[in-house]
């Protein structure tokens, strides 16, 4: 998942803007002493000037859109949505784009359960993505929004959006395969937001991403949709999405070179949470094979909270909750009481008939995506069909319970940065240039504690648990690579290091395109390619074997089960900081919680009760007499953001 917020393809333009800044700033200091005041008109003047300069010099030197792929006769397969022709991208790989994995979920089958694809008549040139799914614009939106459209009421994407990517070696034959699914918070993001073709060449594999709905289209869970088949009325129409796309892999990927009896799922942030639904759901059950968590956890939302009003347990977007803000919208109630009553005086056929005859653009303009795009919606419903009505622990302590297929767990060591690296509660900016951390002490706290809760959730907690049901392969990681260059005297390696979602470029070796076009916080040294050769060889052997081991290239070091030999992760780093190393250290939330309520480096103040907020309220740990105790009374919790 990315944030608009985080450094953005900006750099290259921030330093052109700074050079020019500080010529002309040395000639104000030189020619205007004797007047501070004219001398600060002509800074801002200069300032100005320097800004439209640079980025001017900076949109001339962005390269010319690619040209448009040429199909190439030999990747022509037949599968079950019709004959699809693809090409040959730049990495050598065989490429095919936008393929449908079912029937766009639009009319009648928006919100069911989604349906296997109408063959096409004809070829499909399969030489672009296709369409994301529709979401509200964000940095992995870039260039959907439709045009003229204000941002903060457009809507990139379209309902029509079930389609898959797939990349193959060259005479591909049942080779291991890997299906990506993408991060985003599960509202927003696509399959196209990664090139699978650098990995498909040096893993030896095929790789696959994929297109989901997302937010209200992809979990929505209103009573009067319901139609008594129990996929339907899961509300769980993505989570459907994934194991429909696992489905079209069993059936069809063997024309690409794949192996259908040995498929990966991986994913990252949300699509990380996603893959653990997998492990969870007992209808993907031997659609996959193994398992990579990236950066997730496990969450389930409860029927009630997508199904009931707010003052019932609902969620503020539950489907109740939306039915009534669109009346309000289309001013036929004056209030929620008003738009309640005309709901509940409908008949199941007229609420649907209503919530069908809604666009995107109607139900997108409802939601507040906090400038990130995101949309905090109940998602993942523990319907007991669809996902099981169990929460982590009871799910995965009982082999029973869940699909048990290796797995790799794994977390970043400064997950929270890249949402905090430019956010003005700990930032400070000049002209939306220059950046400088406010409190870097502080700063470095917040993230450990946030990183490390992360490490507990996603990563400790969930292999203690597989490891108490009896799964033997269950492994574990923490990535540590921090080596991003200094920018404008901001310093990335404090601000971002090893910040959320920076390692899919090197499991992808993709580090101009990608995720947000992050490419430019990358120095692209050899200690960053090592790392990305060493992580690819891992990830491929995985896919092989269902073990990390010693790398695909049998070179690497050996990476150790949960709990062999008394270690539990493997660090991952570059060769000069630290290099790749086994590590015995385990997180709990408990653990979090006693450390934070001892730790002496932190000042008597706000600091501690904010962070006793961020880390625990949403995980239910949250103690209200414990809060005080800390000497948190001045500091009412609702009043602290987060909460």
């Amino acid at each position: 998942m990315l944030s608009p917020n985080g450094p953005a393809p900006f750099l290259r333009l921030s330093c052109v803007t700074a050079v020019l800044s500080r010529t002309l700033l040395n000639y104000a200091r030189n020619q205007l002493r004797p007047d501070p005041m004219r001398k600060l008109a002509v800074v801002l003047i200069i300032v100005a000037i320097a800004v439209i300069v640079g980025a001017n010099w900076y949109i001339s030197s962005l390269p010319a859109p690619p040209a448009p792929n040429e199909a190439d006769g030999t990747t022509l397969r037949t599968t079950e949505s019709g004959d699809v022709v693809g090409f040959i991208d730049a990495s050598g790989a065989r490429a095919w784009l936008g393929v449908p994995f079912a029937r766009p979920p639009v009319g009648a089958l928006r919100w069911q359960a989604p349906q296997p694809p109408v063959p096409a008549e004809g070829v499909i040139e399969a030489l672009a993505f296709g369409e994301m799914c529709s979401q509200l614009p964000s940095l992995l939106s870039a260039g959907q929004t439709p045009e003229g459209a204000a941002v903060a009421a457009a809507v990139a994407g379209s309902e029509d959006c079930l389609t898959l990517n797939v990349w193959s070696p060259p005479n591909a034959s049942g080779l291991p395969v890997m299906l990506w699914i993408h991060g985003g918070g599960n509202s927003i993001g696509h399959g196209g937001n990664v090139n699978g073709g650098n990995l498909a060449i040096g893993g030896n594999v095929v790789v696959i991403s994929i297109n989901y709905r997302l937010g209200l289209f992809g979990w929505f869970n209103h009573p009067a949709l319901h139609t008594g088949d129990p996929a339907h009325d899961s509300g769980n129409y993505a989570t459907l999405d994934m194991i429909r796309a696992l489905e079209w892999t069993r059936d069809n990927i063997a024309a690409f070179g794949g192996d259908p009896g040995n498929v990966t799922v991986f994913g990252e942030s949300a699509g990380a949470f996603n893959t653990l639904a997998m492990m969870a759901s007992p209808l993907a059950k031997g659609l996959f094979h193994r398992a990579v968590v990236q950066s997730g956890g496990y969450g389930v939302a409860s029927l009630a909270s997508g199904q009931n009003h707010q003052d019932e347990g609902g969620h503020r977007y539950s489907a109740p909750e939306i039915v009534n803000a669109l009346l309000i919208a289309d001013g036929r109630a004056a209030d929620a009481t008003a738009a309640r009553a005309i709901q509940d005086g409908w008949t199941p056929a007229e609420t649907r008939d209503y919530l069908y005859a809604k666009t995107p653009a109607n139900i997108y303009s409802l939601l507040d995506g906090g400038g990130f795009g995101m949309v905090d919606v109940p998602n993942n419903f523990k319907d007991g069909h669809v996902l099981p009505a169990l929460e982590a622990e009871e799910l995965f302590s009982d082999l029973g319970n869940y699909n048990a297929v290796p797995v790799i767990l794994g977390t970043n060591r400064d997950e929270p940065t890249l949402f905090m690296s430019r956010d003005p509660r700990y930032v400070d900016n000049l002209f939306g240039i220059f950046y400088s951390l406010k409190d870097e002490d502080a700063y470095r706290r917040e993230v450990r504690y946030s990183a490390r809760a992360w490490k507990a959730r996603g990563v400790d907690e969930l292999a203690q648990f597989m490891a108490a049901s009896g799964h033997p392969d269950v492994y574990a990681y923490r990535w540590d690579w921090d080596e991003e260059p200094s920018a404008l005297g901001y310093n990335l390696s404090v601000a971002l290091g090893a910040a959320h979602a920076l390692e899919i470029a090197f499991v992808f070796d993709d580090f101009e395109g990608g995720i947000g076009a992050l490419g430019y916080i990358y120095p692209n040294d050899e200690n960053q390619a090592a790392l990305s050769r060493s992580m690819m060889s891992y990830w491929a052997e995985f896919a092989y074997n269902g073990t990390p081991g010693q790398g695909r290239d049998g070179a690497e070091a050996p990476w150790l089960a949960w709990g062999e030999d008394g270690k539990t992760s493997i660090l991952l780093d570059t060769p000069t900081d630290g290099g790749i190393r086994m590590d015995d250290e385990v997180v709990t939330s408990a653990d979090i919680k006693l450390e934070l309520m001892a730790d002496a480096s932190l000042p008597e103040g706000r600091e501690r009760c904010e962070l006793y907020v961020r880390l625990f309220r949403w995980q239910g740990l949250f103690d209200d007499g414990e809060y005080r105790s800390l000497g948190c009374a001045a500091y009412p919790a609702e009043t602290i953001a987060g909460f």
